[in-house]
């Protein structure tokens, strides 16, 4: 084994995280002599200066860096003031966040259109009638058409969402009717998002735009081009290609790994990778070749991301969110880890050396100095995949490595997409989300959060995630989860129908009415756009206010570590929603640009930042926002239950 410096002397395992599976790899780890990003993170302390966006390096008149304690005592070199650095350092976040979303989303449409237009064969529509709302819900009229002929009218009209210079996108016909006024009063409606990406590097470049409020109009129409735009065509057109998620109960946890199979773990973020991975891996003829080479099958486990997405549709089982990547080559047990893009570590490269495991590339736009790149093509996915397989199941039969794997496995229920929860809610006769705001404003249900995000080595991995969403559950909060949170919660048990038990009372009442788990994991952090989209259905069932702005929701990020989450987190504050980030936040306060993100833009019909990285304070800055807007509608008080007799179910029909 190659080893690398045993650096992990220097940190307290049972400080950085909560994960038992996780630890106990870390604990082989530092036997084996092998160092994760826990260790790096003890070692490399944050540039306090760089963590409060208080260093300007877009020229080379600097870096200029300003004092935080002392603010508006310093200029830089040019003359820009912190408000000017702080939120053109800001908007590059949101900018580069976008930038990822919407490559993702136009790599989806792409796919879509090929297939529509029969240059794929390999991958289909598996749901028309996705199709069909989709197409309807943007003003495209679907009688008497067929599948093709709705298809090419989706994508030609979903293609604007990246490429039109004038106009609003598509999906803004999606968003209430209030909050769309506000966007155009405020000229935020986003037109094409490589436009509003260009036009927001444009403005940050030195001696362009220095004005925080103008520029943070332009980070708001940023935004929103990734949550209404490229996340949510990624999200409707993945849905449509490889089928819309429902329940399925899935295993997670590093216990999902097997000895005695050929384990192979995917990761990243693109769903058609992994989809041809599971083909690939169903194949008689490579499972006999598995067999033969001593295994007693194929096993194939997903991580992040793309793990996520496939475990909310087809239930594939799940190994661990972002902090464990590293930590399940430790196992030994891993003979290929298969990566395409996003929330990769390069770090991953001399752990799976240490134990021989193959670090395979295979987009285009990611390549690892050190791992072996077998490049994906949609024209013909198989020759990468099956040779993939092919890599693994050598590895197996030539496994060094000593193999140890946590025998821990969670089993939770994922996959509550919009679809499913207005059917579950209302059945498919009176399918919708009356019952969930009856319940709301009926008490109840206090009011809804979304907790998604990453985890991040600079606090204690999932402790955050699960101690927030116990506080909000217990308050009688319902719980949307997605990406990396939502593996921290399941492992926490939080997500299966029993943990209704932890609920308060009218929330559990609910839970165990429906048979649902009171954490709805709804898939991938791009499906964040499930959210925005259960928001406007909320305000468009009616009874709790004309806005999203209006409603009793909020939203947090409490481990978030990507230029991806302050893009998701601007696209729903500049939509409305409440929204708490943890660990830390570039913004100093005190400032004039930190007064308009956390106060200034709820100001405007907007909603507002908050930050802390204490779970309880979060709880309680949450549950006292949703406080506040139950009182704004009029619903604060909890509601007598009403016996409904056939004349007024009558009137309801």
């Amino acid at each position: 084994m190659s080893k690398i410096k045993d650096t992990t002397d220097g940190i307290s395992i049972q400080d950085v995280t909560i994960c038992d599976a996780t630890a106990q790899m870390l604990k082989k780890a530092k036997r084996d002599g092998v160092e994760t990003a826990f260790d790096r993170a003890a070692s490399m302390k944050a540039c306090p200066i760089g963590a409060d966006s208080a260093c300007c390096k877009h020229c080379s008149m600097g870096p200029c860096r300003l004092n935080s304690k002392d603010p508006y005592g310093k200029v830089g070199v040019c003359g820009a003031d912190i408000d000017t650095i702080m939120s053109r350092n800001f908007a590059r976040m949101v900018a580069c966040g976008t930038a990822c979303h919407t490559d993702h989303g136009m790599a989806i449409l792409k796919l879509f259109k090929e297939v529509v237009n029969g240059n794929i064969k390999e991958y289909s529509i598996k749901d028309t009638i996705k199709l069909e709302s989709v197409a309807r819900s943007i003003g495209i009229e679907v009688e008497g058409k067929s599948v093709k002929e709705i298809a090419t009218e989706l994508y030609q009209e979903l293609e604007k969402t990246f490429t039109q210079l004038e106009g609003e996108i598509p999906f803004a016909k999606r968003v209430p009717q209030k909050t769309l006024e506000t966007w155009r009063k405020l000229g935020i409606v986003p037109r094409g998002a490589m436009l509003e990406v260009l036009e927001t590097m444009n403005r940050t470049h030195m001696g362009v735009d220095q004005q925080y409020e103008n520029l943070t109009r332009q980070i708001s129409r940023t935004a929103l081009a990734d949550g209404w735009g490229g996340s949510m065509v990624g999200t409707e057109l993945s849905d449509i290609l490889f089928g819309t998620p429902s329940p399925v109960a899935v295993e997670v946890n590093m216990g999902v790994l097997k000895e005695n199979k050929v384990n192979i773990i995917v990761h990243g973020h693109e769903p058609n990778l992994f989809e041809s991975m599971v083909v690939s891996a169903n194949s008689p003829v490579l499972i006999q070749a598995a067999k033969d080479a001593g295994a007693d099958g194929i096993n194939l486990v997903g991580m992040c991301c793309s793990g996520a997405e496939m475990m909310v549709r087809h239930g594939i089982p799940h190994a661990g969110n972002f902090m464990s990547t590293e930590a399940v080559l430790i196992t030994g047990a891993v003979d290929a880890m298969v990566v395409d893009i996003q929330c990769i570590k390069q770090g991953l490269v001399k752990v799976a050396d240490c134990y021989g495991t193959g670090l395979y590339t295979t987009n285009r736009q990611c390549r690892i100095e050190g791992a072996t790149h077998i490049e994906f093509n949609e024209h013909d996915p198989l020759a990468a995949t099956d040779e993939l397989i092919i890599k693994a199941i050598t590895r197996f039969k030539n496994r060094t490595a000593v193999v140890e794997i946590p025998k821990i496995v969670n089993t939770g229920v994922h996959g509550f997409s919009h679809e499913y929860i207005n059917y579950m809610l209302g059945g498919t006769f009176r399918g919708g989300y009356t019952p969930l705001n009856a319940n709301i404003i009926n008490g109840r249900i206090r009011g809804v959060a979304g907790v998604v995000g990453c985890t991040n080595p600079r606090v204690k991995q999932d402790w955050v995630h699960v101690e927030l969403v116990k506080e909000l559950i217990k308050n009688d909060i319902l719980v949307l989860q997605t990406g990396c949170s939502q593996i921290a919660l399941a492992k926490a048990g939080l997500t299966s129908p029993e943990a209704a038990v932890l609920a308060g009372p009218g929330l559990r009442e609910v839970c165990e009415t429906v048979g649902m788990p009171p954490v709805l994991g709804l898939g991938a952090c791009i499906d964040n756009s499930r959210i925005l989209v259960a928001a406007a259905a909320m305000v468009h069932e009616g009874g709790l206010g004309d806005s999203i702005a209006d409603l009793p929701v909020a939203g947090a990020a409490p481990e978030w570590m990507s230029e991806k989450a302050i893009a998701i987190g601007q696209y729903f504050v500049a939509s409305g929603v409440f929204t708490v980030f943890g660990v830390t936040f570039p913004i100093v306060e005190g400032t004039k640009f930190h007064k308009l993100l956390f106060s200034g833009l709820e100001e405007q019909g907007m909603g507002k930042w908050g930050f802390t990285p204490d779970p309880y304070e979060m709880a309680r800055l949450m549950i006292d926002h949703i406080n506040k807007k139950r009182r704004a509608l009029g619903i604060d008080k909890k509601s007598e239950r009403v016996l409904v007799d056939m004349a007024d179910r009558r009137q309801i029909a």
